[in-house]
């Protein structure tokens, strides 16, 4: 029996560190909590946070407060977005550009599931991969899909099916 006043409000804030997806490949004893990811285009079990890419697989920051820091000084682009939220989640298929360094990654899955940082060429960021997950009639009759990374796209060619992959154009967001 639970008495409605202590019932926590809405969704929770916080992410144990044992809790945290185990691609991330945090260690146990380095602190109590994990970042959070914020909620965006990819789910929190499958996105890694820009801090802990930053982090723990870059090396750019030796702690959170340097990630956090890098982040802020509008240096790290997620598909050509400058991106300023420290638990931005980035997933699977995502371009992270830094600009100072003029490097690009695309976040892939190696064999065991995780997350591998895939340097790329400045042509090869350029674009991305999306999987189509809906395809729809929207108000008036226009036909549009949804993407594995919520985007929505109207007008698409009518040869694209269900679970197809399509070539998308980081820039414009076009196939």
């Amino acid at each position: 029996l639970f008495s409605l006043e202590s019932m926590g409000r809405g969704p929770k804030k916080h992410l144990k560190r044992l809790n945290a997806p185990k691609h991330w490949m945090l260690d146990k004893l380095s602190g109590r909590y994990a970042p959070k990811p914020s909620p965006g285009p990819h789910k929190l079990r499958e996105c890694i946070p820009l801090i802990v890419f930053l982090r723990n697989r870059l090396k750019y920051a030796l702690t959170g407060d340097e990630a956090k820091k890098i982040v802020k000084q509008r240096l790290i682009k997620v598909d050509g977005k400058v991106r300023t939220d420290t638990t931005y989640p980035a997933g699977f298929m995502d371009v992270v550009s830094i600009e100072k360094t003029g490097e690009h990654f695309r976040l892939l899955y190696d064999v065991k599931g995780r997350f591998t940082i895939h340097r790329i060429t400045p042509e090869e960021a350029k674009y991305k991969l999306g999987r189509v997950r809906r395809i729809q009639l929207g108000p008036k009759g226009i036909p549009f899909l949804v993407t594995h990374d919520g985007r929505t796209i109207r007008y698409p060619d009518p040869d694209i099916k269900l679970n197809d992959s399509v070539k998308i154009d980081v820039a414009s967001g076009k196939i």
